[in-house]
């Protein structure tokens, strides 16, 4: 899940390596952790700038962005968004307002980012990696000059995230994170900067972590559909039983026993994402 316990109120935002710095949005919620990072990525020198995931509608955070840039002598010559969740682009047709830059994603029409498209701006390269999992249009960008992987909510600060039902998938997201194993372990990534939470500097380790997790989870699921099956006889399908909770309530009842009640709405999600993968989902 996405959220871990309180917000650290040690992450802040602000500069990693000499090409990167975070501007923190104000909307913390467990679901977002500290809030939304929005990312100013600039070669040194150079006057233009990308910024990755404005972020929600909100006036006194774009403006905060722009601050920055203007901090840097600078003007915004591309925008990018690993996904459209509202947290991360719901301010995109007002952010291109302002700056007059072009906003780039997957999945939109003919201005789509492509796997393995390299961008160029003001010197500063990229390389669009397809993250799809957490959702259908999820994308992360490489700066190899950093080496570091700007992953949206595909690899969070703290945590785990949400594969976000029915448009994130399961097959995908693990897929996604076979790539991300083979980035970090090549060394063409070594830190992630994320969508929500601070930047994570072992980023080989982290990945390995996701990967991990995500399989005890899958494990955990089965073993409780199981035990659900062996107890009533069936398995429940996802149609509401006598008792009014489905199976994937039933199931995060038990995987997730531990976790926060403010985020079982985004574990059921990722609970039906892994119920589908299983093939307990009809179609």
């Amino acid at each position: 899940m996405r959220s871990a316990g309180p917000a650290d109120p040690g992450w802040q935002g602000g500069p990693w390596g000499r090409r990167t710095h975070a501007v923190l949005c104000p909307n913390p919620s467990p679901m977002t952790l500290e809030g939304t990072n929005t990312w100013v990525l600039r070669e040194p020198g150079s006057s233009e700038v990308v910024v990755v995931d404005p972020g929600p509608l909100q006036e006194g955070h774009l403006q905060a962005v722009l601050a920055r840039v203007a901090g840097e002598d600078a003007r915004v010559a591309l925008t990018l968004l690993t996904h459209g969740h509202a947290d991360h682009a719901e301010s995109a047709g007002r952010w291109a307002e302002l700056t007059g830059a072009p906003v780039r994603r997957c999945g939109t029409g003919h201005d789509d980012l492509t796997a393995g498209e390299q961008l160029r701006v003001g010197g500063l390269e990229l390389l669009v990696v397809p993250t799809p999992g957490h959702t259908a249009d999820s994308l992360s960008f490489l700066l190899p000059a950093e080496q570091v992987l700007l992953s949206g909510d595909t690899v969070l600060g703290r945590g785990t995230t949400v594969v976000a039902y029915p448009d994130g998938d399961l097959t995908s997201y693990l897929e996604s994170l076979d790539r991300l194993r083979d980035l970090t372990g090549s060394g063409a990534a070594t830190s992630i900067a994320p969508g929500h939470g601070p930047v994570v500097p072992d980023a080989a380790g982290v990945v390995e972590h996701y990967w991990r997790h995500r399989h005890q989870r899958l494990e955990q699921v089965r073993a409780a559909v199981d035990a659900l099956r062996g107890s009533e006889g069936h398995a429940g399908g996802t149609d509401d039983d006598a008792g009014g909770a489905d199976l994937a309530d039933r199931v995060v009842e038990q995987v997730y026993a531990d976790t926060p009640r403010a985020v079982w709405p985004a574990a059921r999600l990722s609970v039906l994402a892994q119920l589908d993968y299983l093939g307990e989902i009809a179609h």
